[in-house]
C-alpha cells in the first residue's frame, strides 16, 4: 500500500494532535516529543507533525510512504532515468524510523521523500545540526 505523506510544521504539538484527532477521527500512530504522525486510513494519509515554534502551519515536506526498500530502489532507478537530482539514503534514522528514502526536490523548492519505513527507534535522527535545511545528511524533518 503506498499514501501520501504531509509533514506539517506545528507552533505546539499538543494542540495539533488535539486538532488532528478530531479532524480525522483518529488517534496518532505514534507520539514522541515534539512529534507525532497519524496513519489516516480514509482518506489514505500519513500525516507527521513536527513541533517548530515560530514556523507553526508550513510546510516540513512531503512524500509517498511505500511498502518495501525494492520499491523505495525501483522509484530511484525509476526517478534517475527521469532526469530527476536524487538523494539516496538507506538505513537512515528519521522521525523515530529507521527508513529507506530518495529525495527529490521540485520545482519549487519543496523537498519530496519516497520512502519505507524499517523499524521503530527511538531517536528522532541522525546529525540533527543538518537536519532541517539539508536532507542529504538526515531527514529534513527537525524538530525545535
Amino acid at each position: 500500500m503506498s499514501r501520501i505523506q504531509l509533514a506539517l510544521n506545528v507552533d505546539d504539538i499538543d494542540v495539533a494532535v488535539a486538532f488532528y484527532s478530531k479532524l480525522f477521527g483518529t488517534s496518532p500512530a505514534k507520539r514522541k516529543p515534539g512529534y507525532a504522525n497519524f496513519a489516516v486510513a480514509e482518506p489514505p494519509l500519513k500525516l507527521v507533525l513536527i513541533e517548530n515554534p515560530g514556523s507553526g502551519g508550513t510546510l516540513n515536506h512531503l512524500g509517498v510512504e511505500v511498502e518495501s526498500s525494492d520499491k523505495v530502489h525501483s522509484e530511484i532507478d525509476r526517478l534517475s532515468e527521469a532526469g530527476f537530482f536524487t538523494e539516496e539514503q538507506i538505513g537512515t534514522t528519521c522521525c523515530y524510523a529507521t527508513q529507506d528514502k530518495v529525495w527529490v526536490t521540485g520545482p519549487g523548492g519543496e523537498k519530496w521523500e519516497v520512502y519505507t519505513v524499517l523499524a521503530d527507534t527511538e531517536k528522532f535522527g541522525t546529525n540533527a545540526e543538518l537536519l532541517a535545511d539539508d536532507p542529504v545528511h538526515g531527514c529534513a524533518c527537525e524538530s525545535a
